[in-house]
């Protein structure tokens, strides 16, 4: 039988004190500017949204993230709230990482 490694997932709000690392990691995956992801992970963290920013940390390494935003770039404000900015580490894929982001993000909690 093999165990899965365990990860810690956290959400921006749970742990702020990653918010620059969090939008520089974010930022160098898919180059959207680091200042638009930290203008919305400051809204989350000061409670101005429900929707967030989740991470999943190795060792305190970001591996993974996503975040829920109102808007991904898009007219149809029927279909908030969004998932955007999905990403897995290569070398951390196929380990269901995204699938416990989106269990922990529709439940609107980490644990």
């Amino acid at each position: 039988m093999v165990k899965m490694k365990e990860y810690t997932y956290v959400t921006l709000r749970q742990n702020p004190k990653l918010k620059e690392e969090a939008a520089a990691w974010f930022h160098d995956k898919w180059e959207v500017p680091q200042e638009a992801y930290l203008e919305c992970m400051k809204a989350y963290i000061n409670n101005e949204t429900e929707y967030g920013w989740y991470l999943c940390l190795d060792s305190g390494r970001i591996v993974g993230g996503l975040g829920v935003i109102e808007n991904d770039f898009h007219a149809r404000k029927d279909l908030a709230p969004n998932i955007c900015a999905v990403y897995t580490e290569k070398e951390y894929r196929c380990q269901g990482i995204v699938g416990q982001f989106q269990v922990k993000a529709a439940q609107n909690t980490i644990v």
